[in-house]
């Protein structure tokens, strides 16, 4: 066998295992796509205390906070709380106007994640309520708006579960059709719930948080709030799944909030998230792996799902054909015959550009270009009740674009890899969805 022969059989080789480690997402999309998990209706009413970060959010937290006190759910269960973190505008004011809504104000420039807002906020409320008082807390972000019998639906889960599941809910958009940067994060976040979320709780297998829109047990914060990284939902997300307390998904549960129009704020707010995830790949991947292997381990499928989720997919490409480049820059010192315009530019079968990479990267990019696309008008199909506002246009450029979109996150993982001290700088929130217009959808 030739040293190209070898090379190519092991970078191959590196892909397919690479492949195989995901595989399992494609048949959860499947499953997805025509199973869901149904929840009884309940009578009992659970006490829940509704937790809202803002940092100035003058001009949307009242209309979460309405559409909290519109919910079809008897309001003397209902606390809610806002969280007024390094605010520079009226968002404490706004908030004590509202009946019925505890603000807290907490500034401290160095802790500017939205993580510090939840443990400061579970401080407070330990102290002046206790959070055993409650038999749950909602986590919400500023700009959600919820439908009308969001919190009777999370509600029935939680009863199913025993209360003893994290459950989170189908993470509409306010702004789908605004325009182009919006429509592919309203994508982004309808596929995370239909093809990963449904699927993995219709089979049993824990899902993970999207950042917002979910419901614990106070058990997990008796003793504070531990997650203040950039990425604090994958942090809880893999610790709930290490503590074997398992993570379920409420379709019929719907929230709406506003993605970024511009692409500015999506490079920026996708590098915090990639770098936010490397550093729980960096201080969890071991322990995963741990109890991944662990005779004790009960749920040992989520614990392999959620292990592949955290892993640095880009980086691991980017790698990978870094190491190809590599091998075939070595060639002309192992066969003295071949030399590097051989390698890269010649037309042998094994040359880097016409033998062996590019026929390669243009099979399997189009193969995946193709796919993704494809999977972008189901979406569409699929879940045409729930995607309103979109003109048939716009669906076909959202759809034209998302395998772009998604094919960026390769070139972000590695910016967000030699990025430091990202910090957390707020997105800006304007658009005045209120809860008359998500309902009247």
């Amino acid at each position: 066998m030739t040293y190209f022969r070898i090379i190519k059989l092991i970078i191959d080789i590196l892909f397919g295992l690479l492949g195989a480690v995901y595989f399992h997402f494609i048949v959860f999309s499947i499953i997805g796509l025509f199973k869901k998990r149904t929840y009884p209706k309940t009578d009992k009413r659970y006490r829940y205390g509704l937790i809202i970060p803002a940092r100035n959010e003058e001009s949307v937290v009242p209309l979460l906070i309405e559409s909290i006190q519109k919910n079809d759910y008897p309001q003397d269960k209902l606390q809610i709380f806002v969280i007024a973190h390094n605010c520079t505008d009226r968002t404490a004011e706004i908030a004590r106007r509202y009946d019925g809504v505890a603000v807290y104000e907490y500034n401290n420039p160095e802790e500017n994640t939205m993580g510090y807002a939840f443990r400061h906020l579970f401080k407070c409320i330990e102290r002046d309520y206790g959070t055993a008082s409650f038999d749950g807390f909602f986590l919400f972000n500023a700009d959600n708006i919820l439908d009308k019998d969001y919190i009777a639906r999370m509600n029935d889960a939680y009863d199913f579960y025993g209360k003893e599941c994290v459950i989170t809910s189908f993470r509409n958009s306010k702004n789908f059709g605004a325009n182009l940067m919006s429509g592919l994060y309203g994508m982004y976040f309808t596929v995370g719930c239909r093809l990963e979320s449904r699927g993995r709780t219709y089979k049993g297998c824990s899902t993970r948080v999207q950042g917002t829109g979910y419901l614990i047990n106070p058990e997990i914060v008796k003793d504070g709030w531990k997650y203040v990284s950039l990425a604090e939902d994958w942090e809880f997300t893999a610790d709930q799944v290490l503590a074997e307390d398992r993570i379920r998904y409420c379709d019929d549960a719907i929230f709406y909030d506003e993605q970024p129009t511009t692409f500015r704020i999506m490079w920026r707010q996708r590098i915090r998230w990639s770098r936010g995830h490397l550093l729980v790949f960096y201080s969890r991947f071991r322990d995963m792996i741990r109890e991944l292997f662990s005779r004790k381990t009960k749920y040992r499928g989520s614990v392999y799902d959620i292990t592949a989720n955290i892993l640095p997919i880009g980086l691991f490409i980017v790698t990978l054909q870094v190491l190809q480049l590599a091998l075939y820059f070595t060639a002309p010192l192992i066969d003295k015959t071949v030399t590097l315009y051989d390698v890269f530019i010649g037309s042998g079968p094994f040359s880097f550009l016409t033998g062996a990479f590019l026929p390669t990267w243009i099979i399997s990019t189009g193969f995946s270009t193709v796919m993704t696309f494809l999977s972008a008008i189901i979406i569409f199909a699929v879940e045409k009740e729930r995607i309103k506002g979109v003109s048939f246009g716009m669906k076909a450029l959202i759809s034209v674009f998302w395998p772009l979109f998604l094919a960026i996150q390769i070139p972000i993982d590695v910016v967000a890899f030699f990025s430091r001290n990202l910090g957390w700088k707020p997105i800006p929130h304007s658009d005045k969805t209120t809860f008359e217009n998500v309902n009247e959808r």
